[in-house]
């Protein structure tokens, strides 16, 4: 069979996850990267904390993972000495924090700049940190949601690859906002992380470059606007 440029596929991108507890994103990003023309492979799970659930089902699962304990590390530095070799070692051409609650020096974000992607759950740049469905709540939006953004030395700061909104209803708490949201990070995640394995979208100086991307590139009926309540 003599193959065509439509027929010769690029090689896909290996993908390291780093978790810190439960691992839900990860769990939609394997569940994603076991499509046939999914444009990443989860190559490896690294988690550091021993106890985390998402380690425990990723080894279930039959995913490669690693456990890098921060606490038995003398600083950041050295823990992310040593991280940056098992990631040099397993070959990882990108880089998806799922609950993954450790700072990254900025020597560290520079490595992998434009190749470290990050979720987090509000409409970047609002409430950036912890308990973001309480911000939310306590500053009377009525639109929450999430984003993917590449990490930059800045906590929740890096440029904005992709967001999805949900509707803030009255009767919220934050509990029932973090589980609207969390079904919106299970869609909006493998979207934007098969952009980026694609090069369809890439960061240029401290700014997105979108290479390819047309209506198509992410589900739009994953976000809701100004919803009517």
């Amino acid at each position: 069979m003599t193959q065509t440029p439509e027929t010769i596929r690029a090689p896909k991108k290996r993908v390291a996850i780093l978790i810190s507890g439960r691992g839900s994103n990860m769990q939609a990003l394997v569940t994603a990267a076991r499509a046939p023309d999914y444009p990443a492979e989860i190559a490896l799970v690294i988690s550091n904390r021993p106890e985390a659930p998402g380690l425990a089902w990723a080894k279930e699962h039959g995913l490669p993972t690693l456990t890098l304990d921060h606490q038995l590390y003398e600083n950041r530095e050295h823990f992310e000495g040593q991280l940056q070799s098992v990631l040099e070692m397993s070959k990882i051409d990108l880089v998806a924090l799922a609950g993954f609650m450790r700072l990254m020096t900025p020597g560290f974000v520079e490595r992998w700049r434009g190749r470290m992607l990050n979720i987090h759950p509000s409409l970047l740049p609002l409430f950036k940190g912890l308990r973001t469905h309480e911000q939310a709540l306590a500053a009377g939006v009525r639109i929450s949601g999430c984003t993917v953004h590449f990490v930059s030395p800045e906590m929740d700061a890096g440029p904005i690859i992709a967001q999805a909104a949900v509707p803030v209803l009255p009767a919220d708490t934050p509990e029932t906002l973090a589980a609207r949201v969390l079904e919106a990070e299970h869609r909006l995640y493998p979207q934007a992380l098969s952009l980026v394995a694609q090069d369809q979208i890439s960061l240029n100086a401290d700014s997105i470059a979108f290479q390819r991307v047309g209506s198509e590139g992410i589900n739009h009926a994953d976000a809701l606007f100004s919803p009517s309540l």
